[in-house]
């Protein structure tokens, strides 16, 4: 099935781009989460708005990418979750969660979209998360979760 990306998805493309996916997984997981709409003619005058929306929020080059890279790994993020006697929180760190507490701690302004989790965090400690930045760099960040 051919589909047009709203969002970024990893692995398979970038907002604005047309791909051909197998159709349960555009039916099932792409289209009703909002990453992407169903290709057609018309859906072409959609790809240049997209794409001129993904040129606003992108980073342009590696090097400005790199700079954000140095500036996201000098950065301590501390978050503050409510959690039980064990340790164990209620529910998990969300990206968005994160991503508010790099601008809350003094860091560049990151997309939700872009923080990768490897699992989800659940646990109060220190947790490495990756930030993609550009299609070639990735930025490691350790998050401190502490109770609240």
């Amino acid at each position: 099935m051919k589909i047009i990306l709203t969002h970024e998805v990893s692995g398979l493309g970038a907002a604005g781009d047309v791909v051909d996916v197998k159709d349960g997984y555009a039916r099932n997981y792409l289209v009703p989460r909002g990453f992407a709409i169903r290709w057609t003619k018309g859906g072409e005058k959609d790809v240049a708005q997209i794409r001129r929306a993904r040129k606003i929020h992108e980073i342009a080059t590696i090097e400005q990418a790199n700079e954000i890279k140095a500036q996201l790994e000098g950065t301590k993020v501390r978050l503050a979750v409510r959690s039980g006697d064990a340790g164990r929180l209620f529910g998990s760190v969300t990206p968005a969660d994160i991503a508010s507490a790099i601008k809350s701690a003094g860091g560049p302004d990151v997309d939700k979209r872009r923080v990768e989790l490897g699992s989800p965090i659940k646990t109060l400690g220190s947790h490495q998360v990756s930030v993609r930045l550009h299609p070639e760099v990735a930025a490691k960040l350790g998050v401190e979760v502490v109770a609240a």
